[in-house]
C-alpha cells in the first residue's frame, strides 16, 4: 500500500466518483480504478458501495478512511517539518526564563511565537541568579529571559520592562514597627533568599545580611509563600507582592536603610553568535512585544 494509493481513496471519497477524483488529482480514470482496486485486494475487504450513482463508502471503508486520513496529516506535517529543516530552520531553540522574570507574558509571547512555528520545539528552562547568563554564555541557551549587568559585553540585549525589589514582611513579624528596621535589628530575623542554580554560581550576594540566619527556597513563588507564613522575610519582586502590599498581607520595610533596588528584565543572546532563522523571529518578536504584556507595576509605597 503507498500513499499515493491513500491520496486517491481520499479524493473518491471527496468527490463520490472516479471521474471526478481525477480530475483534483490530475490523473486518469483508469489509474485510481486500479488504486482503489489494488488496495480492496490488500487490504481484504470493499471500501466503495458500487449500487448507486455515487461511490459511497462502506461501514469499514469510513472506519479505514478515517486512519487513512490521519496518516496523511502526519506525512504532510514530516514534509513540512522536511522542508523548514531542509531550508535551515532550528529543530530546537532553548530559551531560559530567570527567577525574576514576570511568568505570564513571558510565557504568552512564548506561546504565540511557536504557535506559528511548530516546526521548531521550544525547550523552556527555569533557573535562578547567575544560571541563566552560565547556559548562555556556555552555549546551552539560544536565549535568556533574565536581568544582565550594563556593559557585560558577553551578551547583546533587548529591554522587556522593569522590575522594582521591595524589602518585604508578614505582618506581625517584626517586633519593632516595619519602617524602624535597619541591619542590627533585621540580623535577629531570618532571611528567605533565592538559591543559585548555576553549576558554578557567581560570588555575588543580593541583599544578604551578614550573620543573619537563612531560609534558602528554589524559585520566588516559594519565597513569597515564606514570607507570607512569617518564616522570614526578604525583597520580592514588585508585580508578585504589589496586590499583597495593598490588601496589608504584607508590609514593605523600604527605608533609608533597605532601599530595596530594581532591575532591568532583557531578552539576552550571547554577542557574535550568527543566529539561524526562528532564533532571528523570536528576537525580532522580543524586539516588538505587545505593550500590554510588559505594563509596569503600580507598587503602594
Amino acid at each position: 500500500m503507498t500513499l499515493t494509493q491513500l491520496r486517491v481513496l481520499d479524493a473518491v471519497a471527496a468527490e463520490g466518483s472516479l471521474q471526478a477524483a481525477a480530475a483534483r488529482l490530475g490523473r486518469t480514470h483508469p489509474t485510481l480504478h486500479t488504486a482503489i482496486a489494488n488496495i480492496e485486494r490488500e487490504i481484504g475487504f470493499t471500501l466503495f458501495d458500487r449500487s448507486g450513482y455515487r461511490l459511497t463508502l462502506t461501514p469499514a471503508g469510513a472506519a479505514f478512511l478515517a486512519r487513512a486520513q490521519r496518516v496523511l496529516v502526519e506525512v504532510d506535517g514530516l514534509l513540512v517539518y522536511a522542508d523548514h529543516v531542509a531550508a535551515g530552520d532550528e529543530i530546537e531553540l532553548t530559551v531560559v526564563i530567570g527567577d525574576l522574570t514576570p511568568l505570564p507574558p513571558m510565557l504568552e509571547l512564548l506561546k504565540d511565537f511557536f504557535a506559528g512555528h511548530p516546526q521548531t520545539r521550544l525547550n523552556l528552562r527555569f533557573e535562578t541568579l547567575s544560571a541563566p547568563w552560565e547556559l548562555l554564555e556556555n552555549g546551552r541557551a539560544d536565549l535568556i529571559l533574565h536581568h544582565v549587568e550594563q556593559g557585560d559585553t558577553r551578551f547583546e540585549t533587548l529591554p522587556l520592562r522593569r522590575v522594582k525589589l521591595i524589602p518585604v514582611v508578614a505582618p506581625g513579624f517584626l517586633t519593632f514597627p516595619a519602617q524602624a528596621a535597619t541591619v542590627e535589628r533585621m540580623r535577629d530575623f531570618t532571611q528567605c533568599v533565592i538559591r543559585d542554580s548555576a553549576v558554578m554560581p557567581a560570588d555575588r550576594e543580593y541583599f544578604m545580611i551578614d550573620g543573619a540566619r537563612t531560609c534558602t527556597v528554589t524559585d520566588q513563588i516559594m519565597k513569597r509563600e515564606v514570607i507570607l507564613q512569617g518564616l522570614g522575610w526578604g525583597h520580592m519582586p514588585d508585580y508578585l507582592v504589589a496586590e499583597d502590599i495593598r490588601k496589608g498581607r504584607l508590609h514593605s520595610i523600604a527605608n533609608s536603610v533597605f532601599r530595596g533596588g530594581s532591575v532591568d528584565i532583557v531578552a539576552a543572546r550571547k554577542a557574535g553568535n550568527t543566529p539561524g532563522p526562528i532564533a532571528a523571529a523570536l528576537w525580532g518578536a522580543m524586539a516588538r512585544p505587545p505593550s500590554q504584556l510588559f505594563a509596569q507595576v503600580d507598587t503602594p509605597a
